[in-house]
């Protein structure tokens, strides 16, 4: 069974830092495009950033509203999905989801989005303040 399970979401002001972290077990294609995605109170899910796999060069992409101030990567045992967050502002505050594919696919620049993944953690929440 495939379990996603993020932690590290908490309340901090703005300029703030906060690091996510996805734990995965049951998944057997951790050399895969994984990704963050989130979702605020009456709006769509959004990708926030991906990751491809060493194999494929570890390319990340980013949505531009967090670029320069959220990194993805992964931890050096490979078994969780990291994201740091700093510089926060009140607009990131949501539910952060991070999510891996059903099979193994690469993710390219600016075409992936929540169709791209199959398997989603119950998601961790952050909330940033003024």
């Amino acid at each position: 069974q495939v379990q996603l399970v993020e932690s590290g979401g908490g309340s901090v002001q703005a300029g703030g830092a906060l690091r996510l972290s996805c734990r995965f077990s049951g998944y057997p294609y951790m050399d895969t495009c994984m990704g963050w995605f989130r979702q605020a109170p009456g709006l769509e899910r959004e990708g926030v950033a991906i990751i491809n796999s060493d194999n494929s060069g570890g390319r990340t992409d980013y949505a531009d509203s967090v670029k320069g101030r959220f990194t993805i990567s992964r931890d050096k045992a490979g078994n969780s999905l990291l994201l740091q967050m700093n510089s926060l502002k009140v607009e990131d505050t949501a539910m952060y989801f991070c999510a891996a594919p059903e099979r193994r696919t690469y993710c390219s620049r600016g075409g992936w989005g929540p169709n791209n993944f199959a398997y989603w953690g119950q998601g961790t929440q952050v909330t940033v303040s003024s």
